[in-house]
């Protein structure tokens, strides 16, 4: 048990050093640790875990925790939230002091231009991760994906209705698996 959480306690550090740009950059990482790489979990069970922090009221990183909490129960959601987060905390209330200091520097505009990109790239590639290891399974499950993305992105209609509309078409057993 102390090994597990000695390696839960070194993924989650360094996880919480590379999120830069969001929790989400950090996923297919995250992914790739405990699936492949430790075999703690499948990915269908990673995307399930996945699937309910985001669900959940709270920070959309609450994945870390269950994480911990599926691995090693108690100390380990207590050890992957604490390395997750504190490293980063720390080093974010060191870095936003420098980089106040040079407010008016001229390459500060062009180090956030070149970052945007980068961030959005990272938190697609997790899009691309979570979408095949939760529609491994069936090819109407990767429609359902691409209807739902589609629709969010042409209406404003909110998030959570069209969580809801999943989880009851699952119930009634609308979704092919």
């Amino acid at each position: 048990m102390t090994a597990t959480l000695l390696a839960l306690a070194a993924i989650f550090a360094e996880l919480s050093l590379l999120a830069f740009g969001g929790g989400n950059t950090i996923l297919p990482e995250m992914q790739r640790q405990v699936v492949d790489v430790h075999q703690w979990m499948s990915a269908r069970e990673f995307t399930a875990l996945f699937a309910l922090a985001q669900a959940a009221p709270g920070p959309n990183m609450m994945v870390v925790t269950l994480v911990g909490w599926r691995v090693a129960g108690l100390p380990g959601a207590i050890v992957c939230t604490l390395a997750k987060f504190g490293p980063c905390t720390v080093l974010t209330a060191l870095l936003l002091r420098i980089w106040d200091r040079f407010k008016q520097a001229r390459w500060r505009p062009l180090v956030q231009a070149g970052i945007a990109p980068v961030t959005v790239g990272l938190v697609a590639a997790s899009a691309v991760l979570i979408t095949e290891a939760s529609n491994r399974a069936s090819w109407s499950l990767y429609a359902i994906t691409a209807l739902v993305t589609l629709f969010s992105l042409r209406t404003r209609i909110h998030p959570l209705w069209l969580l809801a509309g999943g989880g009851l078409g699952g119930l009634a057993g609308v979704w092919f698996v």
